[in-house]
């Protein structure tokens, strides 16, 4: 039989007749693994595959993302030509009558309604070049206020408390090549078995050294099967859980007083307001026994270095930003940052969830991390881009409230790239009936997504494969994308189609790019001297050094790996802790007798964000063909439901239909639900639109439900 194989292997091997290798990024995660797409033309077809490439974050790794990747843009259903909507009905269109199109209905909205009668929904998996002209795009050619992006479902409670904590944000303080070597790791609210898998070598190798793992999660996942100690949760106490190792760490006088003295301002509000915190209390709000919390703040007071990483379970909540707060608060009371195998993570969840949020695409911020109120940085960026500086609009509003606005009629028109906001965003009932509800809405995509299928016209955009660029990875490492694969059809990079639209507007001195690179240079300047300044990279410098960690302040600067060794990004050059409570402002989701179980939702391996993407990939969508409901069995022995049936799981906001999947590693009050899935099993229809007053982030990590069998039974 092996022989018998051998031979055939050998035969398809002589009939292949050419082969290409093409260099690339992964376009799904924040690790960005570098890889390449093997293309070998046989006799009679073509055929395909992934394989890595060496690099200095994964090594070489991927995961079963990156090796299917190229099956969505090589997709049949991928979007080739401009569409636009007749009658109902998608038609095949010319660019030219696309351009006008866009013209026409533009100044007809603007003139009768003023410049913000637009927005701009843009993305954190574009590439910098075309995040940084998306902000660009919105306020000088569009001149509206309205600009938002999806990071900030994802990124921004992370981002808001890392800037108030030490008064910049970038992903990770150190490289992911100090992780090893440290010898205490919390991983509070993170799945990177399932979210990063590339980034877990670099745990199991702390482990192997003798680290002691600490995970915070409700559910037991592939990432708490490596911690020595798991503290399993109520969803949504993580702020809570913080202020209990905290207060032990305090009484049992494991503070490092001289950092905290010298280096840190607050800590004595904090230190009071964490004594008059009851441990019964904490106790009772999480969930976790009190000698368990005594055990993590012992190992991680005691251990000479330790890491704190956050993600979504921590971050994705109506005082998430506070919560992660408080874990920093953790972190400079034992004085573990801006040392060697000391610092802090935020695992970003989307490939370029760092860089987008850096170059303006937020609402209130700037290139290079500038402010939009701040009348210096106004200055500066309209210099930059040779306009007035009172031409160059306000602050406007986060993701979710530019959909309230456009619900409420005041946002008349919108362009979106790369998203699926109808599927991604909390109340997404609501939000689906928003976009209904606009008379212009413009699309930039790979595929008819769900929301994409309600526009009046939609844009054919360029893939990782096709889209050269840099991308900003979680340790704030920013990367060349080399991308050369041949274009199908009347495809168009994202950076072409604004400066196309920028043209017919009469505003083509303003976009007159013709490379990603010339894009990236512009870029170099508008960031020099900001707080995520890249005017010390080049693509020159990215090809030969296989990427930079920013900032990078000349064309000798080797970048920062480690932040933070002498001061903070505060004036006075010190951290700020605050005192933060156990209770949000935002109340969260509360069990009731209608509503009596927790929802958190996830993601699952082989899916990314909503699935547009993943769910084309025959080998990604063969593994979760559908949603799931993750249950404990007691629980769902209570309420009369059966392993692998489909279950109604029901919130004020809605309700959708699962399959059942027993699980004896969550807790018996809550229930999972990943987010690939939209329609009818589509969690965030259950989600409230309630959000993290500080940052703007919605709370989907709580949710008050209740349960049913779908099929009522009946007896005979």
């Amino acid at each position: 039989m092996t022989e018998m194989l051998l031979k055939y292997f050998r035969e398809q091997q002589k009939q292949v007749e050419t082969e290409r290798i093409y260099n690339t990024q992964c376009p799904y995660c924040s690790m960005q693994c570098k890889m390449q797409l093997v293309e070998q033309t046989h006799v009679k077809r073509k055929t395909y595959k992934t394989i890595g490439r060496d690099n200095p974050t994964s090594q070489g790794r991927l995961c079963i993302k990156g090796m299917n990747a190229h099956q969505h843009p090589l997709h049949k259903d991928r979007i080739q030509y401009p569409l636009l909507k007749v009658k109902g009905e998608f038609v095949k269109i010319s660019w030219r009558e696309a351009l006008d199109y866009i013209k026409e209905h533009v100044t007809e909205i603007q003139e009768k309604n003023g410049a913000d009668a637009l927005g701009v929904y843009g993305s954190a998996s574009i590439t910098n070049e075309e995040a940084y002209l998306l902000g660009k795009f919105a306020r000088v050619a569009l001149k509206t206020k309205y600009i938002d992006y999806n990071g900030r479902l994802c990124m921004s409670a992370a981002a808001s408390a890392a800037s108030k904590t030490f008064g910049m944000d970038r992903g990770f303080t150190n490289s992911l090549q100090e992780i090893p070597f440290t010898e205490c790791i919390m991983l509070a609210g993170t799945n990177i078995a399932e979210c990063q898998p590339t980034i877990m070598p670099y745990f199991e190798k702390a482990k192997e050294n003798g680290a002691f793992i600490i995970a915070i999660d409700p559910r037991e996942t592939g990432t708490t099967k490596i911690a020595d100690l798991h503290l399993k949760l109520k969803p949504g106490s993580d702020a809570a859980l913080a202020n209990g190792i905290l207060k032990v760490i305090i009484e049992e006088n494991y503070l490092d007083e001289r950092f905290l003295q010298e280096r840190v301002n607050g800590f004595e509000e904090v230190m009071q307001y964490v004594a008059s915190l009851e441990f019964s209390v904490i106790e009772e709000i999480t969930g976790v026994p009190l000698e368990k919390m005594y055990q993590a703040a012992r190992m991680f007071g005691q251990r000479e270095t330790g890491m704190i990483f956050t993600a979504r379970g921590v971050e994705q909540q109506t005082d998430g930003s506070a919560a992660v707060q408080n874990f920093l608060n953790i972190l400079l009371s034992v004085g573990k940052i801006g040392k060697p195998r000391c610092g802090y993570g935020a695992i970003t969840g989307q490939g370029n969830g760092q860089g987008a949020r850096e170059h303006g695409q937020k609402a209130d911020q700037l290139p290079g991390y500038r402010s939009i109120e701040n009348h210096e940085h106004r200055m500066y960026i309209a210099d930059v881009w040779n306009i007035e500086e009172k031409d160059l609009p306000r602050k406007g509003v986060s993701a979710y409230e530019m959909i309230e606005k456009i619900h409420d009629g005041e946002i008349k028109g919108l362009f979106l790239v790369c998203s699926n906001p109808t599927v991604s965003n909390p109340n997404a009932n609501f939000v689906k009936k928003a976009f209904e509800k606009l008379e212009f809405l413009v699309v930039a995509d790979m595929f008819e997504s769900e929301t994409a299928k309600l526009a009046n016209l939609i844009l054919p955009a360029s893939s990782y494969l096709e889209d050269e660029g840099t991308m900003t990875n979680v340790e704030g490492r920013v990367t060349l994308r080399e991308a050369s694969f041949p274009r199908r059809g009347e495809i168009k990079h994202d950076w072409e189609i604004l400066c196309e639209i920028a043209k017919v507007l009469r505003k083509e001195e303003y976009f007159s790019f013709s490379s990603a690179e010339e894009i990236f240079n512009e870029l170099r300047i508008a960031s020099k001297g900001g707080i995520a300044d890249y005017s010390g990279i080049t693509y020159e410098r990215l090809r030969a050094e296989k990427g930079i960690l920013w900032p990078c302040r000349s064309l000798t600067d080797k970048g920062t790996e480690r932040l933070f060794e002498t001061r903070f990004a505060h004036s006075d050059g010190k951290a700020m802790m605050v005192p933060v409570s156990n209770q949000a402002i935002v109340p969260k989701a509360k069990i009731t007798k209608k509503y009596p179980l927790y929802l958190t939702t996830g993601r699952v391996v082989s899916h990314y964000l909503t699935g547009v993407q993943t769910r084309k990939s025959a080998s990604l969508s063969a593994r979760n063909f559908e949603s799931f409901m993750e249950i404990h069995p007691s629980t769902a022995k209570k309420y009369e439901i059966s392993n692998q049936e489909l279950v109604q799981i029901e919130s004020s906001y809605g309700r959708i239909v699962v399959r059942s999947k027993f699980s004896e590693g969550i807790r018996p009050d809550t229930v999972f639900v990943p987010f690939h899935w939209a329609d009818s099993q589509n969690v965030n229809n259950l989600v409230s639109e309630k959000l993290d007053p500080a940052c703007k982030m919605p709370g989907f990590k709580v949710s008050a439900v209740n349960i049913s069998p779908s099929v009522k039974r009946s007896s005979y």
